[in-house]
């Protein structure tokens, strides 16, 4: 099967018929918006604060109170780390062949058998935090950093200045590389059988696949 990541595992179960478009056929691209590009912003001024001592941007000075104690953290720190996961667990490159898993960690701070991941998120609120991706993050740092093993995960919600949180071990790494095992068992599936049944929501209007019987224009 083909390599996959968090976000890609999302989109398939959100509808097949999306992941297909832009994932299989690669008919149709999926232009960022506003929202992305805010994102990319918030991102980059965080990881220049924490890890060069960049001053923080007057236009993001709300951020300060919540990544000020990441910059102060012991340990090594990488910023947007790119991790690879073959089907058997074993470490690789992000864009080896035999990548299975595909993961990108916004923040890792490695200080011996202990380790802090965190995941910059800039929506209103933690409302719809899903605290797989942070399992899915540790188990591929677990596999990439044999020595560590617990980790402090959490969702950095820098607008609501939320940060979801947990721990993890690294006794349970299987069970933390297995969140997605049934909807990846559906995806081969669909890979299998060339059916990419499309699934109707409130994010249709949203969806770059216009040819979907299920598309509609966004209500302004």
């Amino acid at each position: 099967m083909t390599a996959w990541s968090y976000s890609s595992i999302k989109t398939f179960d959100q509808c097949p018929k999306k992941y297909y478009h832009l994932k299989v056929a690669k008919d149709v691209k999926d232009t960022p918006g506003e929202a992305a590009d805010y994102g990319t912003a918030v991102h980059e001024a965080a990881e220049l604060f924490i890890t060069k001592g960049a001053p923080i941007p007057e236009k993001f000075a709300f951020m300060r109170p919540i990544v000020e104690p990441l910059a102060k953290k012991q340990g090594t720190k990488y910023a947007e780390i790119k991790i690879g996961v073959t089907s058997d667990m074993k470490p690789c490159g992000f864009f080896d062949k035999d990548v299975w898993y595909r993961g990108i960690a916004d923040l890792l701070i490695v200080n011996g058998s202990k380790a802090w991941l965190v995941d910059y998120k800039t929506g209103k609120n933690a409302k719809y935090a899903d605290m797989k991706q942070l399992d899915l993050l540790a188990g591929a740092v677990f596999i990439h950093f044999p020595k560590v093993e617990t980790i402090n995960s959490a969702l950095l919600y820098v607008v609501s200045q939320e940060m979801p949180r947990k721990t993890h071990q690294r006794e349970s790494l299987a069970a933390y590389m297995g969140v997605f095992d049934t909807q990846l068992e559906n995806l081969s599936d669909a890979m299998n059988n060339g059916v990419w049944n499309a699934k109707s929501s409130a994010l249709c209007g949203w969806c770059p696949v216009q040819t979907c019987e299920h598309w509609r224009p966004r209500r302004r």
